[in-house]
């Protein structure tokens, strides 16, 4: 594993595993990795609140993983270079957190 990607698990692993909001965290990665997209288009797509989406997107760009390029209301986020290059390491997470929580909806 490279220098580089070490950090990224551990960040990723904080957003989606170790933190409330993980699954609204995953469901936006999974979303700009398909499309880029502005957060009233996230908000539509995955029928949540627009203030929510926001604060999700100001989390993901804080730490790294989503960049945005525009102005205002047409602000268009993106997978960052290292994110895009690494996306395995978000699904290897996504998978194993996926399949906790539906071990813990069964119960």
């Amino acid at each position: 594993m490279s220098y580089r990607a070490r950090p990224l698990k551990y960040v990723l692993g904080w957003l989606i595993v170790g933190t409330r909001g993980g699954i609204t965290r995953a469901q936006i990665i999974r979303a700009l990795k398909e499309l880029p997209q502005n957060a009233n288009q996230l908000a539509n797509l995955l029928e949540m609140d627009y203030r929510t989406i926001r604060h999700h997107l100001e989390v993901l760009e804080k730490n790294r993983i989503i960049v945005s390029a525009g102005d205002r209301y047409g602000l268009t986020y993106f997978l960052s270079e290292e994110m895009e290059g690494n996306y395995a390491l978000f699904e290897e997470i996504w998978e194993r957190f996926g399949k906790k929580e539906k071990r813990e909806e069964s119960e």
